[in-house]
């Protein structure tokens, strides 16, 4: 179990990875779709989604030439009852936790923008 949580909170360290993850919370998205948003290759979007699927965060499937990502709900449960343990974290829910991003991720993308938020 110590090499899944690992995996988990190292996918989860990475602000790319973790607004691909509030994407997926809205529907199945394409990989083509899913790298739309970003300013990188996809291959470098491919990377991140095969860190997401090794920790079990997201699921990948060919439908026909395309293929599919999707969130897996229940990828966070371990994590969330390890967290339980130190007595101070309410369990992860996956609504609340797209309430989080919702709020970090502006923050983060704003972070990230060298010229700064547009006028």
């Amino acid at each position: 179990m110590s090499n899944q949580l690992d995996q988990v909170f190292a996918a989860l360290a990475d602000p790319t990875r973790r607004a691909i993850l509030a994407m997926l919370l809205e529907d199945d998205m394409a990989v083509t779709d899913v790298a739309d948003p970003f300013e990188m290759s996809l291959a470098a979007i491919s990377k991140h989604l095969g860190v997401l699927t090794a920790a079990g965060l997201i699921s990948q499937e060919k439908r026909g030439r395309v293929k599919w990502c999707k969130i897996e709900p229940d990828a966070l449960r371990d994590a969330s009852i390890w967290m339980q343990g130190f007595g101070q974290f309410e369990p992860v829910n996956l609504e609340a936790f797209e309430r989080f991003l919702a709020v970090e991720l502006p923050e983060i993308e704003e972070a990230d923008d060298p010229v700064g938020p547009s006028a």
